[in-house]
């Protein structure tokens, strides 16, 4: 039985990709390791089918055209055979020793006739030139040591969101689900942690640092100059998140709450990515996005745009762009990203 199906979304990723996934061969049998070449123009096929025929009932090679991160997700995931389902992205790793902690409860709950649809791991921000790696925990939040539902779960800070990094699914729940990434498309990852959750019912979290996020490549999709170079695709993935659920028919109060403090958070990534481009037009991009969720969900509307986030996104005027821009600055250090 594979435990979990790793899949990697590869795209010209030949200078890295060998770290990704010697950091999870040490899992062994327990594991499937997906590598997904999304269409490649250098040795990262290559590379993977020498990997694949050293190593074949373990790791298996997509080739598929080109189509971005989120369809290569939907290939690997379309192949999954393991119980569960965890991206690596390729830059990225994993710690070894939190992967055997985690395979060992994964064997434990299996020998218990337990199923969870999702556990939680903490990662880290492997930042280029920062000595101190900010890691991302969630042990004031979540219950250890037992399976536990929505409403179970405390207060999440700001610094401290399910992100793709932290979160393993189980691989029939996403498949149920019928999640689908869009091509061709940035930040879905955003899509990937929120879409499936209220398809969540038992959850696990395992304190461990598990996944290591590289940051700090120039090209990064993080990297603040190219995210507001790809604003549209930021504003896409956040109207798609908006026209997911009404969300006052999510059944649990604390798992409603935590998707409109996420989206809240996509709101402001989106709005301060408007305000920093110092662009006319970008402008009534941030006034149209907050029309169009009004639109669609008023009760969720009235929330976010009237909580601490929305009011500085909002604060009229050149002021008001410039407290908003102090603010978002203040929140990258502290949250560490880009």
């Amino acid at each position: 039985m594979k435990y979990i199906s790793f899949a990697i979304p590869c795209y010209n990723s030949q200078e890295y990709m060998a770290n990704a996934i010697e950091s999870i061969l040490p899992g062994g049998e327990d594991v499937e390791i997906i590598i997904v070449n999304d269409g490649s123009k250098d040795r990262t096929s290559e590379i993977a089918h020498e990997y694949m025929e050293k190593y074949p009932s373990i790791i298996r090679v997509v080739d598929k055209e080109n189509g971005g991160h989120g369809d290569a997700v939907n290939s690997g995931l379309s192949h999954a055979q393991g119980k569960y389902f965890k991206v690596v992205d390729s830059d990225d790793w994993v710690d070894r020793e939190s992967l055997e902690k985690i395979l060992a409860l994964l064997h434990n709950l299996e020998e218990e006739q337990t199923t969870i649809d999702m556990l939680i791991s903490n990662y880290v921000y492997e930042k280029v030139g920062a000595t101190h790696k900010k890691v991302i925990h969630y042990r004031n939040v979540l219950p250890q040591d037992w399976v536990f539902k929505w409403d179970d779960i405390g207060h999440f800070r700001l610094d401290q969101y399910i992100l793709m990094h932290s979160v393993i699914y189980r691989t029939d729940m996403l498949k149920l689900s019928q999640i689908h990434l869009p091509k061709h498309t940035f930040y879905v990852d955003n899509i990937y942690v929120y879409y499936p959750l209220p398809y969540v019912r038992k959850i696990y979290y395992l304190d461990v640092d598990f996944y290591r996020y590289y940051i700090g490549r120039e090209d990064q999709s993080v990297n603040e100059k190219i995210m507001i170079k790809r604003l549209d695709q930021q504003i896409f993935v956040t109207k798609t998140m908006i026209d997911m659920y009404q969300l006052k028919d999510v059944n649990s109060k604390k798992l409603r709450q935590y998707m409109i403090n996420y989206l809240a958070i996509m709101m402001t990534v989106s709005s301060i990515l408007c305000i920093r481009s110092k662009s006319k037009e970008n402008l009534e991009k941030k006034k149209e996005l907050w029309e169009y969720l009004k639109k669609k969900d008023l009760k969720t509307f009235i929330k976010i745009r009237y909580g601490i986030l929305g009011q500085t996104m909002n604060i009229p005027g050149k002021p008001g762009r410039k407290i908003s821009s102090l603010a978002y600055s203040v929140a990258r250090r502290l949250i560490g990203f880009n």
